[in-house]
């Protein structure tokens, strides 16, 4: 598959030498990995506050790609899909997947050894299991009371 993210000419390992509120908007996308994780719906303990993530996947996510359709404009259809920045992480970061790079790196933790930034292909994280590729299921087509039916393990 053909990268959908720009990773060309960044400069190598940027991530460990820039902090997260310097990087520039190519940088900042190319940190995703394309799991597709964050595209599916999280159920919260009210009491807890732990976030378990389901296979419930949104209307937008491709999950033969692990990409949003509408990326560029998916808040016509989501009104309430997040746009993770620097700036909000440190709310945000507590529902990312565990293996997501934005979480790690605020975390302090390193990029996984199958993330396209260190293997130079996006396909690294359909190949090392870590993604939801083929592994969804339509929101439309599974009622809420259902979700909990659908809860997965992470890291996987």
């Amino acid at each position: 598959m053909s990268d959908p993210i720009p990773r060309k000419g960044l400069t190598p390992k940027f991530w460990e030498k820039k902090p997260l509120k310097e990087m520039s908007q190519t940088e900042w996308e190319a940190l995703c990995d394309g799991c597709g994780k964050c595209c599916l719906n999280k159920l919260e303990d009210e009491d807890s506050g732990e976030v378990a993530l389901t296979r419930v996947a949104c209307r937008l996510l491709d999950d033969s790609t692990c990409r949003c359709v509408h990326y560029e404009n998916r808040h016509e259809f989501v009104p309430d899909c997040i746009v993770l920045r620097p700036d909000n992480l440190d709310t945000h970061a507590y529902w990312m997947p565990q293996t997501c790079a934005y979480r790690l790196l605020w975390e302090g933790k390193l990029l996984p050894e199958w993330h396209p930034l260190l293997t130079g292909t996006p396909d690294s994280v359909h190949d090392a299991g870590v993604s939801v590729q083929f592994d969804t299921v339509s929101e439309f087509d599974t009622p809420f009371e259902e979700w909990e039916d659908h809860i997965i393990e992470e890291p996987t």
